[in-house]
């Protein structure tokens, strides 16, 4: 019987608890699922981290610098606030034992932390190092993605993605979270929701996209100066010259959590929207639009849910610690920290257009 991995938390915040919801749920999904120790959980607030490894089975609760002091860890998640992310994983990195390290979005918050990153990935540092891009593990957008990979759409001509949220229009939620009115990129919308489809039309479309330019909208009060709510941004895809738009929006009404994807090519086009979670579509002349139903389309294949039933936001995150943890990859994108340098590029050049 292999031995469990043991897995150490970075961060107590509410995506920590997710990402300790998941790791309970592999057992459930997959039969190949490794089993789980959940070791150590760390935080500079020692009733915080108490409170957490008591509420999801921690063995110890520590504070973080007490983190790099420990050979017992054969995985790391980073999952504290935003300008943590790279020193840590530039710590992690360092640990001989540990074998696998995750990364909450966005990996760094400098062009500073870029020029680390890109040492470390020239580094012989011999680590799995994945980042915190759920979506990419969405069922529709998998076999999106190996469907656009399959050339049937021609050449791209232009594109458009959008993740809108509608919360921060309520003074009430934009006082709770005030914490988050932090200037890009240390935080607002383009690093909070742009990441994610800056994340899926580099996976899309490879690494040759360029911001071309940028604006935010800035109409609240008691929101600090410099701080997003709402860009647009304007990038070309080298390779082809094809242009398109990315919106990242905490304050469109009517949305409450809508992420879209579209790509249209010379010989055809390819659409997502989250509003229909379980269907991509896609568009050939002669053909017409086509309907993919994909559900829980996950492999190996699992009767927990049946396939039929709907994938969930959830979903696409326990699949995220499958692969993460050495599960089958099959038609999954995983994003590497080749692939969160490129992000981290693409949000640093939105905020050059903002600032």
């Amino acid at each position: 019987m292999s031995k469990p991995i043991r897995i150490g938390f970075l961060g107590t915040g509410s995506i920590a608890q997710v990402h300790a919801y998941a790791l309970d749920a592999l057992k459930y999904y997959y039969e190949d699922a490794p089993k789980i120790a959940k070791a150590v959980v760390a935080s500079p607030t020692p009733k915080s981290r108490e409170a957490f490894a008591a509420r999801f089975g921690f063995e110890e609760a520590i504070p973080p610098e007490a983190v790099w002091e420990r050979d017992d860890l054969d995985a790391i998640y980073i999952l504290g606030p935003n300008p943590t992310h790279t020193p840590q994983l530039l710590n992690a990195a360092q640990i001989s034992t540990l074998q696998r390290i995750y990364v909450e979005k966005p990996i760094g918050t400098s062009l500073q932390d870029i020029r680390d990153l890109e040492s470390l990935e020239k580094s012989d540092h011999g680590k799995i190092i994945m980042m915190g891009f759920q979506f990419l593990q969405k069922s529709p957008i998998r076999k999106a993605l190996a469907h656009w990979q399959d050339n049937d759409f021609g050449d791209l001509i232009h594109f458009r993605a959008e993740y809108l949220h509608s919360g921060y229009l309520d003074p009430i939620y934009r006082q709770k979270h005030h914490d988050r009115l932090q200037p890009i990129p240390l935080n607002g919308a383009t690093v909070d929701l742009g990441s994610h489809i800056l994340s899926l039309l580099t996976a899309f479309l490879g690494d040759s996209l360029i911001v071309k330019s940028a604006a935010a909208s800035r109409e609240f009060e008691d929101v600090p100066q410099g701080t997003d709510l709402c860009t647009i941004a304007l990038l070309e895809e080298t390779a082809s010259g094809a242009i398109g738009t990315a919106t990242a929006s905490r304050v469109s009404s009517g949305t409450g959590d809508q992420l879209s994807l579209e790509l249209r090519g010379k010989r055809g086009a390819l659409i997502f929207d989250s509003s229909r979670p379980d269907v991509y579509e896609s568009f050939h002349p002669g053909e017409g639009w086509r309907r993919h139903e994909v559900y829980s389309d996950y492999l190996p294949a699992s009767k927990f849910p049946s396939d039929y039933l709907p994938s969930g936001w959830l979903r696409a995150m326990v699949h995220n610690h499958y692969l993460f943890l050495g599960g089958n990859q099959g038609i999954s994108f995983s994003p590497d920290l080749t692939h969160g340098i490129q992000v981290q590029r693409l949000l640093q050049q939105i905020a050059a257009f903002i600032n």
